[in-house]
């Protein structure tokens, strides 16, 4: 078994628990004597839970030798800048404003508040100016994108005040 492959097993253990069963690992990389693991949760991931899923794999990789004596392990959120990579990332974020690159070719990115997730589709929300005759109206338009569809979807998070 690889050291990846001990690490998700530890941390599907680790997720079993109460306090952390709606965690889940969205990306593990491991180069030499370095452990980086991205964390989520469905309801909300901190430092405090970081810092004890951390505590918990040190005391195995240590034991086992795995990353010899000296090493760094990362155990951290995604962040606002990496990718959507899981359907339960994007119904934490209903009512958040998405940006989603497409895949189809020519397609471009759409951008809007993301309204519904169902099994195979993201609704995003737009609002937009448009000329109808002489005057320009407030339009609000719905955008069904499938799963299948995002190359990459990105929250957009805005700091300014409403």
């Amino acid at each position: 078994m690889s050291i990846i492959e001990e690490i998700i097993a530890l941390l599907d253990k680790k997720f079993e628990e109460e306090d952390f069963n709606d965690c889940f690992l969205v990306e593990a990389n491991h180069n030499n004597s370095k452990l980086e693991l991205f964390i989520d949760s469905d309801s909300n991931i901190n430092f405090t839970k970081c810092r004890q899923i951390s505590r918990y794999l040190e005391g195995f990789i240590d034991e086992n030798g795995w990353l010899g004596e000296k090493y760094t392990l990362d155990v951290s959120s995604p962040g606002i800048t990496r990718p959507l990579k899981f359907k339960r990332q994007y119904v934490k974020n209903i009512g958040r404003k998405m940006e989603i690159k497409l895949k189809e070719e020519g397609a471009g990115k759409q951008t809007g508040i993301l309204i519904k997730v169902s099994d195979d589709h993201v609704y995003l929300e737009e609002k937009v100016r448009i000329k109808e005759g002489k005057k320009k109206v407030n339009k609000v338009l719905t955008h069904e994108i499938a799963f299948d569809n995002i190359e990459k979807a990105i929250v957009k998070f805005s700091f300014n005040k409403k």
